[in-house]
């Protein structure tokens, strides 16, 4: 073969050789960061109703089956909700028994396949809850954001944000808490979900633009009536609150951060959920980089030495060393490095984004002494 011709083929080669790994990489970041609101992760095992009786269901036993707290259990055509394991029940080598509170929707039969979730409720807060609700329209960046808004006499309002996998449903967990409370609340459908625009690009950018649809969230209370605000967000929703707390215009409103399972560390976030659903762990890389072509996904906002300096208001997490999906690392140092402003409240045994299933007494009693002098 002559020289050039040697090198051309070289070249050929070598241009074949990255023009792939650049589609390999951006099917993987696709993967990881296209799926739509509210679709479940593919790691989450799906269990087998074995049995119903009054007040209890058997389950597949699995280490999911047998978490401590109270999850929804969701399936095709139901959602119901169980308690904890019931310790005097009998115990198959490979069932659990678990207290069935309630079915929402739909039937439970032995034979269904269904798995474990943090939304508790289905419907919005008046069919949910029995809470008189208004359902209304935010005007964001991108179009109309709808939210349901749940009236209370305080003027500091709680502005919610759903994470991953989840929907302004997610929230409804603490909206009853929150309104006992006399606050109003604001639960925020923002782009990406069902009936919000979506995102130019399709893709979540796991809170770095979607913030500002909570930004207009702020707007929207402040005029109508809030004098103060308190951002809530899980996952996603937490990182969100962070960016609005940094460079929202009216971050002087906000009084108060409560993050629970908060994404600091975009990169893992990006490498587990791709993991999650399918790509090979050699793409995991180019998943990161064609990320961060895609979407201009940095995190350094978050992650560098300036948060802790940029952080003005109280804070609360709710976070622990078992959540796969965001690492609890960034939410320990940022409490170890204010502890002036911020209160780390471990949760042990509960998935990301979960915090408030594994024991919501203790998680609800946390809130309202971290709220009282916010009120």
């Amino acid at each position: 073969m002559r020289p050039a011709t040697a090198t051309a083929a070289v070249v050929t080669s070598i241009l074949g050789a990255g023009a792939a790994a650049v589609a390999a990489g951006r099917y993987a970041s696709d993967v990881a960061l296209g799926a739509p609101s509210g679709r479940p992760f593919p790691a989450d095992r799906r269990l087998t109703v074995h049995a119903t009786a009054a007040g209890q269901v058997t389950l597949t036993r699995s280490f999911a089956a047998l978490r401590p707290g109270t999850y929804g259990l969701v399936g095709d055509g139901v959602h119901a909700v169980v308690g904890p394991v019931i310790d005097q029940a009998h115990q198959a080598a490979d069932t659990v028994v678990r207290r069935l509170e309630r079915v929402n929707r739909g039937t439970l039969r032995p034979g269904a396949k269904v798995r474990m979730a943090p939304e508790l409720h289905s419907g919005d807060p008046t069919t949910a809850l029995g809470l008189a609700h208004r359902e209304i329209e935010i005007t964001g960046e991108l179009g109309a954001l709808p939210a349901w808004f749940v009236p209370g006499p305080r003027d500091t309002w709680v502005i919610t944000a759903h994470g991953i996998g989840t929907t302004r449903e997610h929230p409804l967990n603490l909206i009853g808490f929150l309104n006992g409370q006399q606050l109003p609340v604001l639960d925020l459908a923002y782009r990406g979900d069902a009936g919000a625009p979506r995102s130019p690009d399709g893709l979540s950018h796991l809170g770095e633009s979607e913030w500002r649809d909570l930004d207009a969230a702020i707007r929207f209370a402040v005029r109508y009536g809030a004098e103060k605000v308190v951002l809530h967000g899980w996952s996603t929703g937490a990182a969100m609150a962070l960016h609005a707390c940094a460079n929202s215009a009216l971050r002087d409103r906000i009084c108060g951060l409560v993050l629970d399972s908060p994404v600091m560390d975009w990169a893992t976030t990006l490498r587990a959920l791709a993991a999650a659903r399918g790509v090979p762990s050699a793409l995991l890389p180019l998943a990161v980089r064609a990320a961060q072509g895609q979407t201009g996904l940095r995190g350094a906002r978050l992650l560098d030495t300036s948060l802790p300096m940029t952080l003005h208001v109280p804070t609360l997490i709710f976070h622990g060393p078992d959540d796969t999906l965001a690492p609890w690392q960034p939410s320990r140092s940022l409490a170890a490095r204010r502890p002036d402003l911020v209160a780390l409240h471990p949760v042990p045994q509960a998935p990301h984004a979960a915090m408030w299933n594994a024991d919501p007494v203790r998680y609800e009693e946390a809130l309202r002494r971290f709220l009282t002098p916010l009120m």
